[in-house]
């Protein structure tokens, strides 16, 4: 039913008619939220690997002492 559904043709018809009812600085003011909802995103996965690493490396740490002990 939903077969070749996303073939690059249909795509362009798509954007072409999102173009047409929304206007280009619409299209646009989207185009750039979406942007930077993927920045935003990537910097949080960013900040919480290395949050995570920290963590792992003070879990470390408070075992090497404890062992030490």
């Amino acid at each position: 039913m939903f077969e070749g559904l996303l073939q690059p043709l249909h795509l362009l018809l798509i954007i072409g008619i999102a173009l047409l009812c929304f206007g280009p600085r619409k299209f646009a003011d989207f185009g750039r939220g979406l942007g930077d909802g993927i920045r935003n995103f990537k910097s949080a996965l960013k900040q919480a690997d290395a949050q995570s690493e920290r963590t792992g490396n003070e879990d470390k740490n408070r075992d090497n002492e404890k062992q030490a002990l």
